[in-house]
């Protein structure tokens, strides 16, 4: 075995060390996606690879940008070694490299964490299911649902193709090192690959919404130039009051209205 791999405070470095921890994520998305290919993000050494490569029914895949990470998971894991990819994730264009479909599995860096969800929702089509671990508050934010002060864009825009699932906490003294928080992980699985709506639009709809939170719609969304008459009882609530499906009529309003 080669020496371990020294934690990078840059690149957000927190190598979990709790085995049962590592299979139980595993399990997380083994359970719903029998088989197939799976990209497993920032594998550092390879505490999930080890439970993901025995597998004959799952192809595991990994992007890896710590050269150091690489050159540990070529000594002891060689059987990835021709599905290594030693890129940055969040510039992997998922779509033309699985076309066919891809699960994506991490314990996710808390600094990029919402890039990551972010990039796997431009890549919504091909990627049916998602179990990662982020910061706790990040998890329960993606999961959160309306009227809570939890509740904002990532909660609504990952609602709007996936279920979220919030399966457990972790603790932080299973990390090396420890981070100074704990850990969620979640779980998404896709419902549908698109809106009954400019998608594009969508998304500016309720990034405006959320901009501005505290505001009811009507001073909220102002910009879009839409009158109470037309935002009708939208006009007096606010954000975090709106489901998904009502800020799919919202996007319908605004695109009408143009």
């Amino acid at each position: 075995m080669t020496e371990l791999v020294r934690a990078k405070k840059y690149l957000g470095q927190h190598f979990l060390t709790d085995q049962q921890i590592a299979e139980n994520i595993v399990s997380a998305l083994t359970s719903v996606f029998p088989s197939g290919k799976v990209l497993e993000v920032g594998p550092g050494m390879g505490v999930l690879t080890k439970f993901l490569l025995p597998l004959p029914q799952i192809e595991t895949w990994a992007a890896e940008v710590d050269a150091e990470s690489v050159s540990y998971l070529l000594a002891n894991y060689s059987k990835i070694s021709e599905r290594l990819l030693q890129e940055n994730f969040l510039e992997i264009p998922l779509s033309s490299k699985f076309p066919e479909g891809v699960s994506i599995i991490g314990n996710f860096p808390y600094n990029i964490s919402s890039q990551i969800i972010f990039h796997i929702l431009d890549h919504k089509e091909v990627i049916p299911f998602m179990v990662g671990m982020f910061q706790k508050e990040v998890a329960e934010r993606i999961g959160a649902e309306k009227g809570g002060k939890e509740y904002g864009i990532i909660s609504v825009i990952t609602q709007a193709y996936y279920k979220v699932e919030y399966l457990f906490t972790v603790h932080e003294h299973v990390f090396n090192p420890p981070p100074k928080v704990k850990s969620g992980v979640i779980r998404l699985t896709r419902h549908q690959t698109s809106l009954d709506c400019d998608e594009e639009l969508f998304r500016k709809v309720v990034k405006t919404a959320f901009n501005q939170r505290r505001k009811k719609l009507r001073n909220a969304i102002s910009s879009f130039g839409l009158l109470d008459e037309t935002l009708g009882d939208f006009a007096s609530k606010r954000a975090e009051e709106l489901s998904v499906s009502d800020f799919i009529v919202l996007t319908h309003l605004v695109a009408n209205h143009k």
